[in-house]
């Protein structure tokens, strides 16, 4: 089955519920992802511009979860394209009728600072789950 790179926004309660039960959900999941050269006009038709579209989209999204002192959290995940299941006029949106276990995401964007630029979102691999749950809420990580 085709995988699909979806962008998750994310708050400090939903990677807590990501490590305890090792899925974001429940579902339906909001997200974001790129799409097809033609779904948007004026978005363009570079892979790149597409899923950078996307991603600062999620960012923009997290920052409107995040509370006041958190920093931004945004999951990149690739999963199955059956379970995309709704695209919305923006050209980004979508709805994920699944749950996303932790084996599909691989990797992680943070804020370097809160309410900072999207341009600034550090990245994180997947196996930094910890660290990431401690910069979200404000927290050093350990080292």
């Amino acid at each position: 089955m085709p995988l699909v790179r979806v962008y998750l926004p994310l708050d400090a309660g939903a990677l807590d519920t990501l490590r305890r039960t090792g899925e974001v959900g429940p579902a339906p999941v909001a997200g974001h992802t790129a799409v097809a050269p033609s779904a948007r006009p004026g978005l363009g038709n570079d892979d790149e511009e597409r899923e950078y579209a996307a991603w600062s989209a999620a960012a923009t999204d997290a920052a409107a979860l995040a509370q006041r002192g958190e920093r931004r959290g945004v999951a990149s995940a690739d999963v199955d394209a059956a379970v995309v299941n709704a695209t919305t006029e923006d050209g980004t949106t979508v709805e994920l009728d699944s749950v996303v276990a932790l084996p599909r995401i691989a990797s992680f964007h943070i804020d370097e600072e809160p309410g900072g630029e999207v341009a600034d979102l550090l990245w994180y691999d997947v196996t930094e789950l910890d660290d990431v749950i401690r910069l979200v809420r404000g927290d050093e990580p350990t080292t």
